[in-house]
């Protein structure tokens, strides 16, 4: 089962998910603000991928939180703050046959579905 996470209006997200209807690669949509996200889930994304790969620091999200808050992250509260507010997820996340992927480039869409 292939499922891809993210937020519907975001640009990176919409490419990707014309790219696997354009591929016709069946995959289900999670949308993080309607749809929450598990804290495991994420636990195991951060185990795979890290924690600071994951967080968006470049988002308008986590550049509104006080200086204070985006000061000396650690693994324990970079994942507090993308469960309580998932916008600063990097997007899209795609979960595929026991991988995770994190963004969307083309080249390795297709190499995984190509």
């Amino acid at each position: 089962m292939i499922t891809l996470y993210g937020i519907p209006n975001c640009d990176t997200v919409k490419k990707a998910r014309q790219w696997l209807a354009d591929h016709q690669v069946a995959h289900t949509f999670h949308d993080f603000r309607k749809d929450g996200l598990d804290p495991a889930l994420l636990d195991s994304w951060i185990d795979r991928l890290g924690w600071e790969p994951l967080l968006n620091r470049a988002g308008t999200t986590f550049r509104k939180l006080p200086e204070p808050e985006r000061a000396g992250l650690d693994r324990a509260r970079a994942s507090a703050l993308m469960l309580a507010q998932p916008a600063m997820i990097k997007r899209p996340v795609l979960v595929h046959g026991g991988g995770v992927e994190l963004g969307f480039k083309p080249e390795r869409y297709a190499a995984l579905f190509g």
